[in-house]
């Protein structure tokens, strides 16, 4: 579902020739498996942010090559990558990026409009979901009404819109206390054994880490592997 080959990246900081190269990424070289969960996981500054840009198609690696679901993306134009992430890649962040103006229900909505779906089948499509998440009677309030954990749940609802194969979080639980936390991590782990959803994982959080199949420690811009503390299971996180 993903895969890298010998990605690096770096960055130029300063004035064109004077410009200082800072590496941050190196011969990175990364499988994730159809239905997997699996959580990278570093300090700040390991490089885990530029990792999750490069799977998103918002930089491009400046050497290796990069494949989502079966194609490779390294060398997409804009337009494709967008087209690609809208069918393919869910996002959850640790800030929700809710938009305040919209109520929950026209947050999850949104992939939808931009497809182009009808009114009735968006309707469908979005009570269905955020009755599966947990919030459908919540459909009606805007994210300044609602909890952090009923914000990530909406999150969660639009980032899973457009069915994709592909969830990449980053820091999902960073804005969650410990009870909120328990259950998206639960949600997560259900989305996965129902429907096999692959999940990528950024975190710093034991916590996360421990629900995924493999664990992958980014340090100082190289990857290693951990063993993995979770497995695919619907058993609930107490």
């Amino acid at each position: 579902m993903i895969e890298m080959n010998r990605v690096s990246h770096q960055f130029s900081i300063g004035k064109k020739g004077k410009e200082r190269i800072v590496p941050v990424l190196h011969d990175i070289d990364l499988r994730v498996e159809e239905g997997e969960i699996v959580a990278i996981v570093g300090r700040s500054g390991s490089g885990k942010s530029t990792l999750l840009n490069l799977l998103s198609g918002y930089i491009r690696p400046t050497s290796g090559t990069i494949r989502l679901a079966d194609r490779n993306v390294t060398g997409l134009s804009e337009g494709d990558w967008s087209n690609f992430r809208l069918k393919h890649l869910g996002f959850m962040f640790q800030s929700f990026q809710l938009i305040p103006s919209m109520t929950a229900f026209e947050n999850a909505e949104l992939p939808l409009v931009l497809q182009g779906i009808g009114i009735a089948e968006r309707r469908r499509r979005v009570m269905t979901l955020l009755e599966q998440v947990g919030v459908a009677e919540y459909a009606g309030h805007y994210p300044g009404e609602l909890s952090g954990g009923q914000q990530q749940r909406v999150s969660v609802a639009r980032a899973l819109m457009l069915n994709p194969p592909i969830v990449l979080a980053d820091e999902p639980t960073g804005s969650l206390d410990s009870d909120n936390e328990r259950q998206l991590l639960n949600l997560i782990r259900r989305l996965n054994a129902d429907l096999g959803i692959t999940f990528v994982l950024i975190t710093h959080d034991e916590q996360v880490a421990a629900i995924a199949r493999r664990t992958i420690a980014l340090k100082d811009g190289y990857l290693s592997n951990a063993p993995g503390k979770g497995a695919v299971s619907t058993d609930e996180i107490h």
